[in-house]
């Protein structure tokens, strides 16, 4: 099994572990995001909150990712600490998620969710910029690696809460989801950190000048070909936390489902992207990264418009698994694509602007999709995601066959 791997990836086995410890911490930040999501049905109705609210608390978490992301990347170009910065948003998400359990209505949960959304960019960042130097020639396959980190997280976490809350209660779950993403926190500093230290003493860390950064970010921001991926991301994000939000909600209300078999169909979609995304990392460090991003996007678009249509609970499962592996398919593949095009001192900034875009575009998706589902029903809110993954599947063709460093320095 081992020499199979070496054999598909081309990276001795010995030389993958900082890629899954990375993955380890990765999964962690959606675990806390998807521990949230799976609480959000019970406490919005303990605690009266409408589905417009709902989608305000979750615009909430894309308005300040959105704000944090301004600072994330330069961090990381400047400082040069991307595992310390990695640990220290682990240990700020658990510390929003565990707070819930005070919750009082509304207004109590929007800072907490607004954390959440912020450490969710203050982790990407670093850990994709990390993962990218550590990795140049198979960014596909280690950046795979960390979305299947992910992908477990997601996977995990709604089990696992819906099992929580059917024993203790959503209040009880938010400290108790807490604990797990602590002590990954713990094993990342004491793994990874010693390895940065040596790095920085060396002086082979990764840091540059403030005139150096600034000069680097006007090139970045008018380069056609990263402006051309972060829009697209952007729309494929939107597509993505439209479902992860608004999912649960029709599992719940509209299929009437309880806590652990909403847990257990958002487990079968994340099991989905488990198993899609390390086969889509390998294919496109073969075969090129577009061909990769237009399978998913078309698949999810399919998909999509005809799930509503299922009324039976064992094929809803199963068309949300094979949801699952065409939208998360694309994920680091999208990723990848943008460390192809961006030049190495500027890798965290990369991802800061295209985690940006995807969180300036996802503020739109949970009101909008709210007043749609108070309006016309959960299941309008699908026709809209679909709409939304359709256009980014439009844009892919905009974009060059495959565009590397060069490329983008040229097109700059």
């Amino acid at each position: 099994m081992g020499a199979a791997i070496e054999r598909l990836t081309g990276i001795p086995l010995r030389d993958q572990w900082p890629a899954w410890m990375v993955a380890l911490g990765h999964g962690a930040t959606h675990w806390v995001l998807a521990a949230y999501l799976v609480m959000a049905p019970f406490f919005t109705k303990e605690l009266g909150i409408s589905y417009t609210e709902a989608g305000l608390l979750f615009a909430t978490f894309h308005v300040c990712s959105f704000i944090a992301n301004f600072g994330s990347g330069a961090a990381v170009d400047l400082v040069g600490r991307r595992v310390f910065l990695q640990v220290i948003a682990l240990i700020l998400g658990a510390a929003a998620l565990a707070v819930i359990v005070w919750a009082d209505g509304f207004w109590f949960i929007v800072p907490a969710v607004g954390l959440i959304g912020a450490t969710n960019n203050l982790w990407h960042p670093p850990a994709i910029s990390y993962l990218s130097s550590a990795f140049p020639k198979t960014k596909g396959y280690a950046l795979s690696i960390h979305a299947l980190g992910a992908s477990v997280g997601d996977a995990i976490a709604p089990l696992a809460a819906g099992f929580i809350i059917a024993a203790i209660g959503w209040r009880l779950t938010a400290p108790v989801a807490a604990v797990p993403v602590l002590v990954v926190a713990a094993i990342l500093l004491m793994a990874l950190g010693p390895r940065e230290r040596s790095e920085n003493a060396a002086g082979n860390g990764k840091k540059m000048s403030g005139k150096d950064y600034l000069g680097g970010m006007k090139v970045l921001v008018s380069n056609r070909l990263v402006t051309a991926l972060c829009v697209i991301a952007g729309f494929r994000t939107m597509t993505m936390m439209g479902l992860l939000m608004f999912l649960p909600f029709y599992l719940a209300d509209e299929m009437h489902l309880g806590a652990t078999a909403v847990g257990a169909t958002l487990m079968a979609m994340q099991i989905g992207g488990l198993i899609a995304t390390p086969i889509a990392g390998i294919w496109s460090d073969r075969k090129g990264r577009r061909p990769v991003v237009l399978a998913g996007f078309t698949g999810t678009t399919i998909i999509l418009a005809m799930i509503t249509l299922i009324d039976s609970q064992w094929a809803l499962v199963a068309g949300v698994s094979v949801l699952g592996f065409s939208l998360y398919a694309a994920r680091p593949v999208m990723h990848s694509w943008m460390m192809d095009i961006t030049p190495d001192h500027m890798s965290g900034s990369a991802m800061s602007l295209l985690f940006g875009t995807q969180s300036l575009f996802n503020i739109l998706v949970p009101p909008v999709g709210g007043l749609i589902a108070d309006t016309w029903g959960l299941t309008a809110v699908f026709y809209m995601l679909a709409g939304t993954i359709l256009v980014a599947n439009a844009l892919v063709f905009l974009v060059p066959e495959e565009a590397r460093k060069d490329d983008g320095e040229a097109a700059a």
